[in-house]
């Protein structure tokens, strides 16, 4: 299958060339027809394997067969959970769509309003948007979306997840309802079935390759190691392995800073990006990342959806997620476009359950990395020795077992 039998028109295949994207992903195949055809579609693929260019290409394409209404107003509103997945939607907008005539622009929060208000009244075709600025601009009276008639809902379990529901019906309230809705997500939650049934109407549900929610070509692997002594661990990591470029993922921003001042005193120079950082720090960080200048980008799951980089060699989970759909987007960060990549995870004591949860999720088991230099002793008690600590309220120092790393289930 190619791009050309899919239907593209010529100016887009020019811009795909350019790209030297020539055929489709599985995602793209399914999905670009019934775009195309109208309908609306429930998306579930890999982290890493095209989304976004499954409903932005047959977007510009029905685009452009109607461009008897010359007049630039909203016709397209794409939502997405994150400022860097806004942008990074944006951005394939203008790539693909490069010998086109449409117009696509971006509000998003972090940055004061007033350039995104002058480019908005100038007139566009596709609004990209985070919801509480979005919102805000609604309010204002300055954005009507009462000419949309395409709306995508973008990455919608990072949506949920982060509480943005109650913005979403308010915006969905000022589209038309005679409209296109597609809705694409790395995970299908019962969540995310049930938000299409809200807003979706008679979906075409495409799944592709959901039997690994992972991408096959991410090397996966896990450590057990204390909490305090994760630091030095990821050193040891830092200075031993082949690392062209690495995100390091915590689960809180103070934890971001304070490691960031740990691999800064360690001569590893380093980029920050969490909810705090001003849009203007966010990308330069990125931008620092992506060129090479800072080998190191440090981030909460605020950027777990919106870094794009086909040379990201390895992601580490420094904590692991809370949400075991959050380790799916976060170590989709590599392996993306067919390439290979590295996903190292830490783990402690008190993360256990969160390794659990997640490797339920992916349907396999990850690879625990047992030859290190901060090992974590686990503590293994006979069945025995659980029913009489039940029973008596105490436990028997003596019955105790130690194993370094490995995790042994009592028969």
């Amino acid at each position: 299958m190619t791009f050309k039998e899919l239907g593209l028109s010529d100016i887009i295949l020019k811009a795909l060339i350019e790209l030297n994207h020539n055929e489709p992903t599985l995602i793209q195949e399914l999905a670009i027809p019934h775009v195309m055809q109208k309908k609306d579609v429930l998306g579930c693929a890999q982290t890493g394997t095209g989304k976004t260019a499954a409903f932005v290409l047959p977007i510009i394409q029905s685009l452009i067969m109607n461009e008897r209404n010359t007049y630039r107003n909203i016709k397209v509103l794409v939502l997405s959970p994150t400022r860097e997945l806004a942008i990074q939607t944006r951005d394939n907008f203008r790539k693909y769509g490069k010998y086109t005539n449409l117009k696509c622009s971006v509000v998003l929060g972090g940055v004061n309003q007033r350039s995104q208000v002058k480019v908005l009244q100038k007139g566009i075709d596709i609004l990209v948007a985070t919801p509480g600025r979005l919102l805000d601009l609604i309010n204002q009276n300055i954005v009507k979306l009462n000419s949309v008639n395409t709306l995508v809902l973008d990455e919608a379990d990072t949506m949920l997840d982060m509480g943005f529901i109650h913005d979403i019906r308010k915006i969905i309230a000022c589209v038309p309802k005679a409209r296109q809705t597609l809705m694409f997500s790395a995970t299908m939650p019962k969540a995310i079935r049930s938000l299409a049934n809200e807003f979706l109407k008679n979906p075409i549900l495409i799944e592709a390759n959901t039997e690994s929610l992972t991408v096959d070509k991410i090397n996966q692997s896990v450590y057990f190691v204390y909490s305090r002594n994760k630091a030095n661990l990821l050193l040891e990591i830092l200075h031993k392995e082949e690392i062209t470029s690495t995100l390091i993922f915590t689960r809180t921003k103070h934890k971001a800073n304070k490691l960031a001042d740990i691999l800064e005193k360690n001569n590893l120079c380093n980029e920050v990006i969490h909810g705090n950082k001003s849009q203007s720090a966010r990308v330069s960080a990125l931008n620092n990342f992506k060129s090479g200048r800072s080998k190191v980008l440090i981030a909460t799951d605020i950027a777990a959806r919106g870094i794009d980089i086909i040379e990201l060699s390895h992601v580490i989970n420094y904590e692991l997620p809370n949400l075991a759909e959050s380790y799916v987007h976060r170590i989709g960060r590599t392996g993306r476009a067919g390439c290979g990549g590295s996903a190292i995870s830490f783990c402690d004591q008190s993360e256990r359950k969160y390794l659990y949860t997640i490797q339920r999720l992916i349907k396999q088991s990850i690879m625990v990395i047992e030859d290190h230099n901060y090992p974590m002793e686990q503590i293994v008690v006979k069945e025995q020795n659980k029913r009489n600590f039940s029973k008596r309220g105490y436990q028997n120092n003596n019955n105790r077992k130690y194993k370094k790393n490995k995790y042994i289930k009592s028969n």
